[in-house]
């Protein structure tokens, strides 16, 4: 289990992928050594999965952001597990998570544009033999994006 000093680093490294282990050291009150020691600990135990920079997509071209619910005609474990199978391989999902409620799962898609969305949908999305029912809400501003997540001591 995490003590104060690695929920300190967990909340760092959240911050900023890119701190050094000096500037690491210095935030928590932590000579280096035991820092990176501790960093990598983390890193081996599962508690830190990856870094990722984050990426300003309009300027990427990609200027439409789509959360789209989609309903599953057939919900037997071998048709959940095909569709989960395709639906990771498509570029354009950003995001997917199986829910509980009116839809099966919702999905984060990012495209260039309307047209986009729509070949995506046609020729892609459409092509899994198990859809039912799809519904796409598009993005107009974005307020809020955080990958970190609370950590409490």
């Amino acid at each position: 289990m995490p003590d104060i000093y690695d929920i300190a680093i967990l909340q760092e490294v959240q911050k900023n992928a890119k701190i050094t282990v000096k500037e690491l050291s210095e935030k928590i009150n932590l000579s280096p050594t035991p820092t990176f020691e501790r960093l990598k600990k983390l890193e081996k135990e599962g508690y830190i999965t990856g870094y990722h920079a984050k990426l300003d997509i309009k300027k990427l071209g990609l200027s439409l952001m789509v959360i789209c619910n989609v309903s599953l005609k057939i919900h037997q474990k071998d048709f959940i597990e095909k569709f989960q199978e395709e639906i990771i391989r498509f570029d354009e999902v950003k995001e997917c998570y199986h829910i509980a409620g009116m839809y099966d799962y919702l999905l984060k898609i990012v495209v260039k544009d309307m047209d986009a969305y729509q070949q995506f949908v046609s020729k892609k999305l459409a092509s899994l033999d198990n859809i039912g029912n799809v519904q796409s809400s598009f993005v107009m501003i974005e307020l809020k994006e955080d990958i970190g997540c609370l950590i409490e001591i």
